[in-house]
């Protein structure tokens, strides 16, 4: 061809890398824009950041890297075809939380309102794919107004394909949902198969059905805010683990959380410095826990006192009071926290109890984070709402949840524990590895007085002065059997400890099983009572 050997000038390349580079940045500012100034205003009047101040509020300073930027719809309906603008109401990348890599997508509600596209689901789902090839947590900023309309069952697909993504992911890297806006409808479900869910007070709300459409089925008149908001999901339906009060809160409690947990399932949890003397002794704990079995007392004093520093990053604190759950950390290693709370229905386990402690569990094995049990459970709480509500049922999920887990199991029975909830709390038939008891425990099949009524009715009845004749079998029963020496003897307890040797015997507990194997047999997975 004639002119094939010709070659342009460097000049005409000057010129062609500048008209290109020019439209790169025009594309760019466009994405950077988001949905224009004034959307931008309605966002920071309305008490929310935006998209992009979220992520670096996040990720270290510097530190992202964004995906797809450039990516647009393909909606031409509606009018869609003459609003492409870049990334699609979706920001996607990477970056780093404290050195540690993390991928992030939040939704920008100042374009289409956040709604998600074919195109947003999809910058998502290869978000995932890329985080797990090289295994590293998934967080997601929500924001939205839910599924794009124009683009009908296509939406739908996306989210679909996203929950396909969450469940697959599940258990192989941490996944952290920050709820910022609203999430309604099938966009639930997507937090919902996450870790751990944060949602902010006043702005957030998530509902599968709103107020408009309850009203018309119902006849119920609710807001949005006691619908779904914030505080429903933290106290009545156990939706959300964490409440706070804005945006910027939000961020640093998904920072600190990661601080505990490792980037996937084949990592160990982060090991800290060594900042608390392992054998130190807390004299506090010889009269935190009263001796008196029917006085209540706070659990998290017992929890700061043992692990490093005090410091206990409490989980889902406004839900199910009556068991508390968290992570610390011992010798400098991250672990989780489950505790009965006898300050709230004595510390009996219920159903809304054993499915927070459950799926803690199970996550906290997940991700071979050793777990430290504190016991003080009287059994279960009676009643037909519990029963009708299927409390076996959900009891035997904790049970499942700690006899599949094969990580370090600390267990410490403060002071009651009894009947089949001393069988559910970590016991060493759970195959718990370390088991203390204090010498104001009391491991029984039910308490002294009751125990008593049932299977010495008969020499009671006999008796000349029945009221002394019970207290007389009551303390001998007590004596025999309400102790933890009788478990001690067969075996069921490792030791018998005082109170103010806790952290010193459980910090040489957690170093002997820093390279405990365990196994569950060959299956494909259990069948959780779900």
């Amino acid at each position: 061809m004639a002119g094939s050997d010709v070659k342009p000038g460097a000049t005409d390349w000057d010129a062609l890398r500048g008209v290109q580079r020019e439209r790169l940045q025009r594309i760019t500012e466009t994405a950077f824009a988001g949905g224009g100034k004034e959307r931008i205003e309605k966002q920071h009047k309305a008490g929310k950041l935006t998209a992009r101040e979220r992520i670096e509020l996040l990720l270290d300073p510097g530190s992202f890297v964004e995906m797809d930027r450039l990516r647009t719809h393909r909606c031409l309906d509606f009018h869609m075809e003459k609003n492409h603008p870049p990334g699609d109401g979706m920001v996607t990348g990477y970056g780093q939380v404290d050195g540690k890599h993390v991928f992030v997508f939040a939704q920008d509600f100042t374009v289409f309102g956040g709604s998600m596209s074919e195109v947003a689901a999809q910058k998502i789902c290869k978000l995932y794919a890329t985080a797990m090839k090289v295994g590293a947590p998934v967080i997601g900023l929500n924001d939205s107004g839910g599924a794009r309309i124009q683009e009908g069952v296509a939406s739908l697909a996306g989210y679909a394909d996203i929950f396909c993504a969450n469940t697959l992911a599940s258990g192989v890297i941490p996944q952290l949902s920050v709820i910022l806006g609203p999430c309604a409808g099938g966009a639930v479900y997507s937090p919902a198969l996450t870790d751990f869910i944060v949602m902010v007070k006043d702005t957030s709300y998530m509902f599968l059905t709103g107020p408009d459409v309850i009203k018309q089925v119902t006849h119920e008149d609710v807001t949005m805010e006691q619908l779904g908001g914030a505080m429903t999901h933290s106290q009545k339906s156990g939706v959300a683990h964490f409440a706070v009060d804005d945006d910027t809160r939000a961020i640093m409690v998904v920072r600190e959380l990661l601080g505990f947990i490792p980037s996937n399932n084949s990592e160990e949890p982060p090991q800290g410095k060594i900042s608390d003397d392992p054998e130190r002794k807390d004299e506090a704990l010889k009269t935190l826990i009263p001796t008196n079995p029917n006085r209540p007392y706070d659990v998290r004093d017992v929890i700061k006192a043992v692990v490093d520093d005090r410091h206990f990053f409490e989980v889902q604190p406004h839900f199910a009071g009556n068991v508390v759950i968290g992570f610390a950390r011992l010798m400098g290693q991250s672990i989780g926290v489950v505790a009965n709370q006898p300050q709230v229905m004595a510390g009996a386990l219920d159903i809304d109890g054993s499915d927070k402690a459950a799926r803690f569990v199970r996550f906290c094995d997940c991700f071979n984070i050793p777990l430290l049990t504190l016991v003080d459970v009287p059994g279960f709480l009676p009643g037909t709402n519990q029963e009708y509500g299927g409390v076996i049922r959900h009891g035997a999920k904790l049970l499942f949840a700690y006899a599949e887990a094969t990580v370090p199991k600390l267990t410490v029975i403060l002071r009651k524990a009894y009947g089949g909830a001393y069988c559910v709390m970590a016991p060493k038939h759970l195959r718990a590895d370390v088991n203390f008891a204090l010498p104001t425990a009391e491991i029984a099949v039910m308490g002294a007085a009751g125990a008593v009524a049932i299977i010495q009715r008969d020499e009671i009845g006999k008796a000349s002065d029945k009221d002394a004749k019970m207290k007389e079998l009551v303390a001998d029963y007590a004596d025999k059997f309400q102790n933890p020496y009788k478990a001690a003897e067969l075996g069921y307890i490792d030791e018998v400890i005082v109170p103010e040797d806790m952290r010193p015997r459980l910090c040489q507990a957690l170093m002997l099983l820093r390279n405990k194997r365990d196994e569950i047999p060959p299956k494909k997975h259990g069948n959780i009572p779900l």
